[in-house]
């Protein structure tokens, strides 16, 4: 699966990410250009995790963006499709709850976390607003969402620069440091595609999420969205 305009079938997805998960988190760090971490550390601040909270992280693949907030003493588990990027995840971090699942029907009861989170996986779910809908029905009254996402730069000149990087310059560094650089020409490929940041804000809205916001990072290339269950 390379082209983003196909219908993101899950068993082909995580089949992609099978593919590319023991180098993973080097290569995000590579074609970011070092931002990644960046996000990550957004991201957690934004979650702002504390002791004996419960926060699922979906669309975890090797958990390193879970570590954050097992660290601040959550009860954080880490969910994925992809079998590939939980058994690396495994190896690497034993004593974590990592649990196999679909963004959209994911396998735990209604009302069950605190805080819930997903970081560049929301993308690759089938259907968008089925995820949200998901996401909503296992989370807490008064609990959060946060969703980090690539987004759309909000500078003109540097966003065609940013497209010409995606388009051009991501599918041969992918070559060069991934076991699968198809999985990066669909990354790049289905980033053009995704709703900008007002777009994203609309679809948690009619999800049924109340509070919505977002700020940029990166100057857009990042979107990170917070929402809260009535």
């Amino acid at each position: 699966m390379t082209r983003a305009s196909l219908d993101k079938q899950p068993h082909e997805v995580a089949s992609m990410f099978d593919g590319v998960a023991a180098n993973y988190d080097l290569t995000n760090d590579v074609i970011s250009l070092g931002q990644a971490r960046q996000w990550r550390k957004a991201v957690a601040a934004a979650v702002d995790a504390r002791p004996a909270q419960k926060v699922l992280d979906l669309a975890a693949g090797t958990a390193t963006s879970s570590q954050p907030f097992a660290q601040a003493g959550a009860y954080v588990v880490p969910c994925d499709f992809s079998l590939g990027m939980l058994t690396v995840g495994k190896r690497r971090h034993p004593w974590m709850p990592f649990t196999a699942g679909d963004g959209m029907k994911l396998p735990f009861k209604d009302e069950v976390f605190d805080t819930v989170t997903i970081s560049f996986g929301l993308r690759n779910i089938q259907d968008t607003e089925t995820a949200l809908r998901e996401l909503y029905r296992v989370t807490k009254p008064g609990g959060r969402v946060v969703i980090c996402e690539f987004s759309q730069p909000t500078w003109a000149p540097f966003r065609t620069v940013y497209t010409e990087y995606l388009m051009r310059a991501l599918p041969p560094t992918a070559r060069a440091v991934s076991s699968n650089p198809d999985a990066y020409v669909y990354l790049a490929e289905s980033i053009r595609a995704w709703p900008d940041q007002p777009g994203l804000a609309a679809l948690l809205q009619k999800a049924g999420w109340s509070k919505v916001a977002w700020r940029n990072l990166t100057g857009g290339v990042v979107a990170l969205h917070r929402a809260t269950r009535a």
